[in-house]
């Protein structure tokens, strides 16, 4: 089939300067800027919301896990599939979080692959800080601070051609 045509049997090598690497296979991974490489790593993760009880949102190469109450068995149906699949998952850039207003003592406990998931207090999504206890301080500030850097470039450039700025009365 030529999809394996594509995949299979490719060398790279790595150019410095005006020095050229040997050629070495590569065993793994779809051609990066590929037309076909968004639509093949989705085809190859869409397995995944077979295998396990949580809701998943995939996003890019990125995914996020959650559920009410997820349950440790799960992350072992995750770690299987990642060695099925010759693929590996980042258990330090995943975060376990728990969102609630309680005051919950007990410490979250997941593991993928025997790695210890890292418990946090809050998370980036798609750009968004979200906190576990629900509040959108951090969101607020880095909003702020991030338009506060965005005027401050405006303005720089504004006195640099000597536009003067004044408010509307």
């Amino acid at each position: 089939m030529w999809i394996g045509e594509f995949l299979l049997g490719r060398t790279q090598r790595i150019r410095v300067e005006r020095q050229l690497s040997e050629e070495v296979r590569v065993k793994s991974t779809v051609p990066q800027g590929s037309v076909l490489g968004p639509l093949l790593f989705l085809d190859y993760v869409n397995v995944i919301w077979r295998i396990i009880e949580t809701t998943i949102r995939p996003f890019a190469d990125d995914c996020v896990i959650y559920r009410k109450i997820i349950i440790n068995e799960d992350m072992e149906k995750l770690g299987m599939w990642t060695v099925e699949n010759s693929t590996k998952i980042n258990a330090s850039k995943s975060k376990a979080i728990r969102f609630t207003r309680a005051r919950l003592k007990d410490p979250l406990n997941y593991s993928l692959m025997d790695a210890l998931i890292p418990e946090a207090s809050s998370c980036k999504y798609l750009g968004i800080i979200l906190r576990g206890d629900s509040i959108w301080a951090d969101q607020v500030n880095y909003a702020v601070k991030k338009a506060s850097k965005a005027l401050h470039f405006t303005m720089r450039i504004l006195c640099v051609k000597g536009v003067i700025v004044t408010p509307n009365d």
